[in-house]
């Protein structure tokens, strides 16, 4: 069948032919001011180091450690997650200062620092620290962060290495015990921190500066601290600089030593010139015909996508898994910051088509995973299971990879994976999260009496998953197993109330909540109820994720959805909150949270495609900037960016699990998407013009596209997509 052809394509790396740099185009400061949440540092695709300024290590506000506009620079950490809203990581936090003015009783290390000295491109960050009289400078391999220090003057001068320091999701310190050795003639320390913060963590690691450490003082433990914090002092001569190269394992010191070791020695400028070469790789598997400004955003996006699932495996393969146990991960490869209840949606798609050799490691690491946890991943951070959002996000993503025709896996290890995810109960998981399914089973959705919070959108996502069960099971001609789990999938019509037109939560005699306002967005962390980080509309039209023909002809055919898209649009939000996800609001459509991502290309189903088009890019125009605040909403490991890099394309995975996208129109005049196989698709939008954002028709290799079906196989094949632009009808 189709959706297995072309796998000797997908299972090809991508060649990138030579063309004029793009890494230049990047500005890794957009969103690193207000709720986007990322980091400005230094990474290299899917690495497993992000050294990083932090100009805090608590709250939702520094999730990354960063905030553009914060006067103050505490230190410079060397992992982070890019995006989330929940700080995690942040480790080992090094400071550097000329001279030696601090003592023992030092207790503020920040410095100010000049926005105007602050640069950064893919793989190099570079910030001049006034008060320390410094220039700190950060690059990265896959598995090394490498920092340079050089001073205003010879002589002496300090570094202080904090192993305390973390990004903190509570307040109360976060270590629970360390390990460390110091080797001053070596100018190396390692050791081991163990962390109890988002998730419950072991980190190795192997820091090793380019001379020996003349002096080291230990500083004084704050209340509740159990890792060290020292200052070093080194003597420079007349070289003004010292270089800290920083390796880390999940499993022991000795393999963050041969992490260490395997990167070699090489030069700062080597490893910034080669981590430049890895992005260029990636983000120029895209050229666009677009204006400065707009490669700035759409690169920047595009970059911003590739950051993570972070491969945390050591050189040797080996790797902490969810439980704690140390494995060898298949292929040698390890994902973890796995936001797999954002990355699904668009992420994950689009990986499929722009970095396919990495799609097996993805599935690979989903089935270690399991055999160790007993259920697929939710949200990893560090390898660990953080049991944060709903749903079995992991289902559409490996169906996704299965019904494209990857097959650097076993399908049928993949099927029972996910039925026994789907089916079997998790004694271990923490009272918010799923535990069994005896109501879905029963009720066939959740009862608001009898499930604690968030009983609307976790029967809504569970369909999510249970289609994907349906999907994989199908293609293997398992109809046992996909008829019982397409019916359950369709959970959502209990909770379809027509009078309100939107989902609404009902109890276990069957009786819909009261009293009940459909405006009221709920999360369990902040105002708990029937929903998460969303209210009623905004879940409404979950089901299209997976039942696009099933929810039209429940709303009534396609008129209906188009009028109760109008109605969702026309709603005025009031009072948005952004902890609770109501963030870039048009009506009802909270752009800034990923509930909404997919509502503006229902169109495809209704006899007014153009409104979509239309819709997209008014959200493209208004809610993404080259600015430091351009971002509206938590960037979610790349899935705000995810959304807007195939806006611009043309094309979205409305139904992730199906192997197929929706038309859209783009927002450039042409791209051009390197392929496997030495394939290419060229993109053109004819007649392409800001007044002009509905595309008529469209077609693929000469083929008239259907809008709500076109298959992945047939992209990847390359070829010519072509779309007819038109003003909007009046």
């Amino acid at each position: 069948m189709k959706c297995w052809m072309l796998v000797a394509l997908l299972v090809c790396s991508v060649v990138v032919r030579a063309g004029p740099p793009v890494t230049q185009h990047v500005d890794p400061f957009i969103g690193t001011d207000g709720t986007g949440h990322v980091f400005p540092g230094a990474s290299v695709p899917f690495g497993m180091v992000a050294p990083s300024p932090d100009n805090a290590d608590k709250g939702w506000s520094y999730s990354s450690g960063y905030q553009y506009r914060a006067p103050k620079i505490m230190g410079f950490s060397n992992t982070h997650i890019s995006g989330a809203g929940i700080p995690e990581l942040g480790d080992v936090l090094l400071m550097p200062v000329s001279g030696t003015p601090w003592k023992a009783t030092t207790q503020d290390f920040s410095s100010r620092y000049a926005k105007s000295s602050e640069r950064a491109r893919p793989g190099y960050y570079d910030v001049r620290l006034g008060d320390h009289g410094v220039r700190v400078e950060l690059t990265a391999s896959q598995r090394v962060a490498v920092q340079r220090y050089t001073f205003d003057k010879p002589g002496l001068a300090q570094v202080l290495v904090d192993f305390q320091h973390g990004l903190r999701f509570t307040t109360e310190p976060r270590v629970t015990h360390s390990e460390v050795t110091v080797d001053a003639e070596g100018g190396e320390i390692s050791g081991t921190v163990h962390a109890k913060n988002w998730v419950e963590r072991e980190t190795s690691f192997a820091l090793r500066f380019d001379r020996p450490i003349e002096a080291m003082e230990q500083l004084p433990p704050r209340p509740g601290e159990r890792a060290p914090r020292y200052l070093l002092t080194f003597f420079l001569g007349q070289t003004q600089m010292v270089v800290a190269r920083i390796a880390f394992s999940t499993v022991d010191v000795q393999g963050a030593k041969r992490n260490l070791a395997a990167a070699g020695n090489k030069p700062f400028f080597e490893v910034r010139r080669e981590a430049d070469a890895a992005w260029q790789h990636m983000l120029g598997r895209i050229q666009i015909d677009a204006d400065e400004r707009s490669k700035r955003i759409f690169y920047s996006a595009l970059y911003r996508t590739l950051l993570h699932p972070s491969d945390i495996a050591d050189v040797d393969g080996r790797v902490r898994g969810p439980r704690g146990h140390v494995m060898q991960a298949r292929g040698g490869r390890y994902y973890s910051t796995l936001s797999l209840w954002d990355t699904f949606r668009a992420v994950h798609p689009l990986l499929t088509l722009l970095a396919p050799e990495r799609v097996d490691g993805f599935v690979l690491t989903m089935l270690e995973h399991f055999k160790q946890q007993g259920y697929l991943p939710l949200w990893t951070a560090w390898g660990r299971e953080t049991w944060t959002m709903i749903g079995n996000p992991a289902l559409p993503v490996m169906a996704d990879a299965v019904l494209k025709g990857f097959k650097g896996f076993d399908v049928n290890e993949v099927l029972d994976a996910m039925v026994q995810t789907s089916t079997a109960p998790r004694p271990d998981a923490p009272p918010w999260a799923q535990q069994d399914w005896a109501q879905l089973d029963r009720y066939g959705y959740l009862p608001f009496d009898e499930v604690r919070d968030e009983s609307v959108s976790k029967t809504l996502e569970y369909g999510i998953g249970d289609d994907a069960v349906a999907r994989v099971a199908s293609a293997l001609g398992r109809r046992d197993i996909a008829v019982p789990f397409a019916a359950r999938s369709r959970g959502y019509v209990h909770l379809f109330d027509r009078e309100t037109r939107v989902m609404r939560g009902k109890d276990a005699a069957g009786n819909f909540r009261q009293p009940f306002d459909p405006l009221a967005a709920t999360s369990p962390m902040n105002n708990p109820g029937d929903y998460t980080e969303a209210n009623a509309w905004q879940y409404t039209a979950t089901p299209m994720l997976h039942d696009p023909q099933g929810f039209v002809a429940m709303l009534g055919g396609a008129q209906a959805l188009q009028d109760w898209l109008a109605r969702f649009l026309s709603i005025e939000a009031t009072h948005a909150d952004k902890h609770l996800g109501q963030e870039a609001m048009i009506g009802q459509l909270a752009h800034g949270n990923e509930p909404s991502h997919h509502i503006p290309w229902l169109y495809a189903w209704t006899d007014a495609p153009w409104l979509g088009h239309a819709l997209v890019r008014r959200i493209a125009r208004q809610f993404y900037s080259d600015r430091p605040n351009g971002i509206v909403g938590n960037d979610d490991c790349g899935q705000m960016s995810a959304w807007y890099v195939l806006a611009t394309l043309g094309f979205y995975p409305v139904v992730p699990a199906s192997g197929e996208y929706v038309v859209g129109a783009p927002l450039v005049r042409a791209a051009t998407l390197q392929l496997a196989g030495g394939k290419s698709l060229s993109i053109k939008a004819q007649g392409f013009a800001e007044d002009r954002p509905y595309a008529k028709q469209a077609w693929l290799n000469g083929k008239l596209l259907t809008p709500t079906a076109l298959p992945h196989a047939a992209l990847a094949a390359g070829g010519e997509l072509r779309f007819e632009m038109q003003p909007l009808p009046r």
